[in-house]
């Protein structure tokens, strides 16, 4: 048992769509990834958790509006659905998933 720093992690990842784990929860793994730019389009087999730390961006998802999130907001992009997200600026997110998941989807 230790305590992580969030902001710490974030400080240290070297640069766009770099993520690194922070904990892991009975199940699932919380990580943080830095997003800037267009990440590709990909789905998963399993539902993915975002919560904005910082910055913002947008989940643009097939045949369905963006969803923009901001600092504090949460989105799940449910299983089998093709997304990616997208950063004009840098921006993090912490993520909710499987240790399993891949980052570039199945």
């Amino acid at each position: 048992m230790s305590k992580v720093s969030i902001t710490d992690t974030v400080a240290a990842l070297p640069g766009p769509w770099q993520q690194r784990e922070l904990a892991l929860v009975n199940d699932t793994v919380v990580r943080v990834a830095q997003l800037h730019g267009e990440f590709p389009w990909h789905h998963h087999d399993e539902d993915e958790l975002f919560l904005c730390w910082d910055g913002t961006f947008r989940i643009e998802l097939d045949d369905r509006d963006p969803v923009t999130l901001r600092p504090g907001e949460i989105f799940v992009v449910p299983k089998g659905v093709r997304h990616r997200p997208v950063a004009e600026e840098p921006a993090h997110a912490l993520l909710v998933e499987r240790p399993e998941t891949k980052q570039f989807g199945n």
